[in-house]
């Protein structure tokens, strides 16, 4: 199937930011008071993909932290810093996006500035130009469709004509409840997210170099 537009999420998809992410936000959670059985590894899997309001509320929810009104801003300062030294793109990336002839733009769930900043110490900002698409510029995020519709309509194409590359099962939920085609990049096979994947109806996405010819 040929496609008219593609939307990449970032966060695991386009740049290696998430280990840096849950870290941090895992230590500022412990120097609340989180309780020592929630590990790092838990925080990745309950959050990833989420915006950063659904994260927080579902701290407060679920982990029984309540976070003080500075949360966001130390959070946010302390993640832009070490992204500044550590983040990398995906493996590939820089690579695959000039073999793929379609409009592109980013979908994400992440915030406007940190997209911005992610994309171009990656070197990949030129890719996207000014089509950037952050959750904060709709009602509901991921797993909602509203972001990926926002991107659509915003971009000129069918839902129907649109692939979603992401790594998550709320962005894959959203992407298909958006009408779109989905490929779930999953360099490591885990049956059971594997199986999570296929259930939505996701194409399973291993390696990056495979993208471009999957999508012409």
């Amino acid at each position: 199937m040929a496609f008219d537009l593609i939307i990449f999420d970032m966060d695991g998809t386009l740049v290696d930011s998430e280990p840096i992410a849950n870290r941090i936000f895992h230590e500022h959670l412990v120097a609340l008071g989180l309780d020592s059985g929630i590990d790092e590894a838990r925080v990745a899997r309950d959050l990833t993909g989420l915006s950063l309001p659904s994260c927080f509320a579902f701290v407060e929810r679920h982990y029984g932290v309540l976070l003080p009104a500075d949360f966001e801003a130390g959070l946010q300062a302390e993640t832009f810093r070490r992204l500044e030294s550590d983040l990398k793109p995906i493996p590939g990336v820089p690579e695959i996006l000039p073999r793929i002839a379609q409009p592109k733009c980013v979908a994400s769930s992440s915030e406007p500035d940190k997209i911005a900043l992610s994309l171009r110490l990656c070197g990949i900002d030129g890719f996207f130009g000014p089509h950037l698409f952050s959750a904060r510029q709709v009602a509901r995020g991921k797993p909602h469709p509203d972001l990926f519709l926002h991107a659509a309509a915003t971009m000129g194409h069918a839902p129907e004509l649109c692939a979603v590359i992401e790594d998550s099962l709320p962005g894959a939920t959203a992407g298909q409840r958006a009408g779109m085609t989905v490929f779930a990049y999953r360099p490591q096979a885990d049956a059971a997210d594997d199986a999570a994947f296929a259930a939505l109806g996701c194409r399973l996405l291993r390696d990056m170099a495979e993208l471009p010819a999957l999508l012409a």
